[in-house]
């Protein structure tokens, strides 16, 4: 049964998941890529994105889990670029290059149409203007009866929270302070969504926590 995931999503001591003023030069905002200290040098994310070996244990073990069994994705439009509003030209083919670290079919969410595009290993971006529930139906059907993972940012996550669509999370807490930017659990009522914390695990440079949702109940 298709499981709707989020995975190795990574939030600062003061709860932000981004770095305010996203740009070119700053893909997580101002002092965001701080947040990943945990990921960055694991075995996984080396072997993903350049072929290298890395560091094991607690950190790696929860990078490893985040890729597994996912068929699809769905990534807000910050996670694929930072252009805003209508696409300029089609030059910009998302953060990662010619060979993004997601192998299966990716859906963005955005208001402005563009073609699919056709990545290398695997990856195919699809546009999806109809808002969340359509990129989830398309997404599932793509993910061929494996889960589909929810890669952020933090609105999209709390989009997906709010109509009780999301199972599990892994939230990866990391001992840095950012001062502002985007908040994860800004507004959300966690506890009256269903969920509950099912694992508690800490590393050097990060603390795991998995929450699942168990059904509504009352605050």
């Amino acid at each position: 049964m298709t499981r709707v995931r989020v995975e190795g999503f990574t939030i600062s001591l003061d709860g932000y998941g981004a770095g305010p003023n996203q740009d070119l030069n700053h893909p997580l905002g101002v002092g965001g890529t701080e947040l990943h200290q945990w990921l960055f040098p694991t075995r996984t994310l080396q072997r993903a994105l350049f072929g290298k070996d890395g560091t094991t244990g607690v950190d790696d073990d929860f990078a490893a889990r985040g890729f597994q069994n996912v068929g699809a994705w769905i990534l807000g439009r910050n996670m694929f670029g930072p252009v805003r509003g209508p696409w300029p030209d089609m030059s910009w083919k998302g953060w990662w290059g010619d060979s993004p670290p997601y192998h299966v079919p990716t859906f963005i969410l955005t208001h402005h149409a563009r073609e699919p595009l056709q990545m290398e290993g695997g990856t195919i971006f699809h546009f999806v203007t109809g808002g969340i529930h359509e990129a989830l139906d398309r997404a599932r059907e793509a993910a061929k009866g494996k889960d589909v993972r929810i890669g952020g940012g933090a609105n999209t996550i709390q989009q997906y929270l709010r109509e009780g669509l999301i199972d599990e999370l892994h939230v990866a807490i990391s001992p840095v302070l950012l001062g502002a930017g985007e908040r994860l659990f800004e507004g959300m009522d966690m506890r009256a969504l269903g969920y509950e914390c099912v694992q508690f695990v800490a590393s050097e440079k990060a603390t795991h926590v998995v929450l699942r949702r168990q059904g509504n109940k009352d605050a």
